[in-house]
C-alpha cells in the first residue's frame, strides 16, 4: 500500500494567535519576542507575522534589528501557556484524522493517513478537510504537504505558505524536488549547504546527478543520506508519542558583561531553572550543552556527557560551571 504522509504546519503560529486574540493586531506587522526598548532591547524575535516578514523580520533575529527594520510594528512578549493550549487543540483535531500523529513542535506534526481514502477521499480532499477543520475550531490557517514519506511531505508543506496545500504524487518525487534549492532538503544544515555551494551544488538536481565518489569525498556519510533524500527516499515512520530530545534555559544580559562572578551567578540561576523544569516534566538527560554568545554575536557551544541520566540541580550546576571555566577567557558575554 502506498504510504500517505501528511505534514501540517500552522502558519506564523505565535503571531497568528496574537492577531486572533487581539483583533486590533490583524493585518499589521506583529513581532512576538523580547520588547525592543526603542531599539536597545537585547533579546530576539520568537515569531513574526507575515506582515512583519515583508520588512525582513524573522525568528531568531535580534529584536533591536527587528525594531530598526520596522519601528511601527507591534511588539508583544510570548504567552506560552496560551500557545500550548491552542497547540493541544490542534493536535486533538489531527488525531481525528489519524491515530498515528507525531508532534514535532508546538505548531507542526506528521500524520500517517495511509489507507484512509475511504474515509476522507483523495489526498487533495484530505488536505482540504484538515485545513478546514483547524480553521473552523481555532481560526488559524495551516499549510499542508502530502507525499509518500516524511521528508518530501515536510518540503511540500513549505512551498506555498501561507495557507498552502501541496501534494507530491507517489512516483514523482525526483521531478518534484529537482528544481528546488538544496536549502529545502530536510537534513541539510548550514555548514553542509556551505560545503555544497563551494563545490557548485545549488539545486537538489545537482545532488541527484552527482556521483557516489564525489558525495562521499565531499560529505562522507551525510552525502549518502542527502542523495537518498534528494531522490525522495525516506523510510522513516511516523512515530506517535514523540519523545522530547532537549530542554533549555537561557539569559540575555541588558549589556555585555565580563564580570566572572556575575556570569557564574547567572549560570547557577539558569541551572536551577533548568533542573526544576526537568523534574517538573519528569525527564532526565545525559548530555549538557553550554552555549555562550559573546559581544559581536560570535557564538560557541561546549558539551559534556555522563553514563547516567540526571536532572538534579547539583549535577546541572557543576557541569555547566565546569564547561564555562574551561572555555572562558575574560571576553564580554551577551
Amino acid at each position: 500500500m502506498i504510504r500517505q504522509i501528511v505534514h501540517v504546519d500552522i502558519d506564523a503560529f505565535y503571531a497568528s494567535i496574537e492577531q486572533l486574540d487581539n483583533p486590533e493586531y490583524r493585518d499589521k506587522p506583529l513581532v512576538v519576542g523580547a520588547l525592543p526598548d526603542e531599539g536597545k532591547g537585547r533579546g530576539v524575535v520568537s515569531a513574526a507575522s507575515y506582515e512583519a516578514r515583508k520588512y525582513g523580520i524573522h525568528s531568531a533575529m535580534p529584536i533591536s534589528r527587528a525594531y530598526r527594520a520596522c519601528p511601527q510594528a507591534i511588539f508583544v512578549v510570548p504567552r506560552m501557556k496560551r500557545y500550548l493550549e491552542v497547540s493541544n487543540t490542534v493536535m486533538d483535531i489531527l488525531q481525528s484524522f489519524s491515530p498515528t500523529v507525531e508532534q514535532i513542535s508546538v505548531d507542526e506534526a506528521f500524520l500517517d493517513c495511509t489507507g484512509t481514502e475511504h474515509l476522507f477521499g483523495k489526498s487533495e480532499d484530505l488536505g482540504k478537510l484538515i485545513k478546514e477543520k483547524i480553521f473552523e475550531v481555532t481560526g488559524l490557517r495551516a499549510s499542508i504537504g502530502i507525499a509518500s514519506n516524511k521528508s518530501v511531505a515536510k518540503i511540500a508543506s513549505d512551498l506555498e505558505k501561507p495557507d498552502g496545500l501541496t501534494i507530491c504524487p507517489d512516483g514523482s518525487e525526483v521531478s518534484f524536488l529537482a528544481n528546488l534549492d538544496i536549502k529545502r532538503l530536510w537534513g541539510a544544515g548550514k555548514k553542509t549547504i556551505e560545503t555544497l555551494h563551494s563545490r557548485g551544488f545549488f539545486k537538489i538536481s545537482d545532488i541527484q546527478r552527482s556521483s557516489a565518489t564525489v558525495r562521499k569525498n565531499l560529505l562522507g556519510k551525510t552525502g549518502l543520506k542527502l542523495y537518498d533524500l534528494a531522490h525522495g527516499i525516506d523510510s522513516r515512520s511516523v512515530e506517535p508519542g514523540h519523545i522530547r530530545k532537549s530542554i533549555s534555559e537561557e539569559r540575555t544580559f541588558g549589556e555585555d558583561i565580563s564580570d566572572v562572578n556575575k556570569l557564574e551567578e547567572t549560570l547557577f540561576q539558569i541551572s536551577e531553572r533548568l533542573s526544576r523544569a526537568m523534574r517538573k516534566e519528569n525527564i532526565r538527560g545525559r548530555t549538557l550543552t553550554l552555549k555562550i554568545r559573546l559581544e559581536g554575536f560570535s557564538t560557541f557551544s561546549r558539551s559534556t556527557s555522563d553514563r547516567s541520566y540526571f536532572n538534579d540541580s547539583h549535577s546541572v550546576r557543576e557541569k555547566s560551571i565546569s564547561l564555562f571555566r574551561k572555555f572562558y577567557q575574560g571576553q564580554k558575554v551577551r
